[in-house]
């Protein structure tokens, strides 16, 4: 598999094409805003219809990237739901892979806005967690504290390519913070460009677009492209 090695607060981080963050000093795999049980939720409250395998395949990128980095330990950096308590919606199918996937792994749910963490599924529920020089949490804090990684705001970029624009879910970092993009399928992004994402990074901060080759950019919206 296609991953993109990067730096981040001295420590060697892997960006994979899936949007997944993996550590490998700390055999970690960390994703972002999973939003499993979209189309249930939708279902549910007459949302727009969504297709119903979305929790399925996210479920199966999961498995994938756990199965290609041998991952002991897995942070889910909150929104894991979609909506509080939608776990007793999913069917059973998704259920049992998602217990599969946390057999013999140190499993980590942090609490997103959608939700406060799936109580009723094993893991550990945590507000945020601090590893080695970084902390994990939900949202990035106006004031950070350095070393923060974080989900929330779905980032993506788009790059110019042969006279064609191709935009893509993306990482976006900084010597202070590292913001991932959604996991989940169908979740939808917010651009770079942004002032909600330009205002929390640096000018010097950097991209990396998922899909099969990850690649990395400066930020659009911080720096000019070259």
């Amino acid at each position: 598999m296609n991953t993109l090695e990067f730096s981040f607060r001295s420590e060697t981080l892997h960006a994979l094409p899936s949007g997944a963050l993996y550590w490998p000093s700390q055999t970690l795999l960390v994703v972002s805003d999973l939003h499993l049980g979209k189309s249930a939720r939708a279902a549910r409250f007459g949302g727009a219809q969504l297709p119903p395998y979305e929790t399925t395949e996210t479920l199966t990128r999961l498995s994938n990237d756990l199965d290609t980095t041998n991952a002991r330990r897995v942070i889910c950096l909150g929104d894991s739901f979609d909506a509080p308590t939608l776990q007793t919606a999913l069917p059973d199918s998704d259920l049992l892979t998602l217990t599969r996937l946390q057999a013999g792994v140190d499993w980590v749910w942090i609490e997103g806005n959608h939700d406060p963490g799936p109580v009723q599924l094993g893991g550990t529920h945590r507000h945020s967690l601090a590893v080695g020089p970084l902390t994990f949490r939900h949202i990035a804090e106006a004031t950070p504290t350095p070393g923060e990684v974080t989900g929330h705001y779905h980032p993506k970029a788009t790059l110019s390519l042969r006279g064609r624009a191709l935009t893509r879910p993306c990482f976006l970092f900084d010597a202070t913070r590292l913001i991932l993009p959604a996991y989940g399928a169908f979740t939808g992004g917010l651009h770079s460009h942004d002032p909600a994402l330009t205002r929390l990074m640096s000018p010097t901060a950097e991209a990396i677009l998922t899909g099969p080759t990850p690649c990395k950019i400066p930020m659009p919206g911080r720096a000019p492209l070259s």
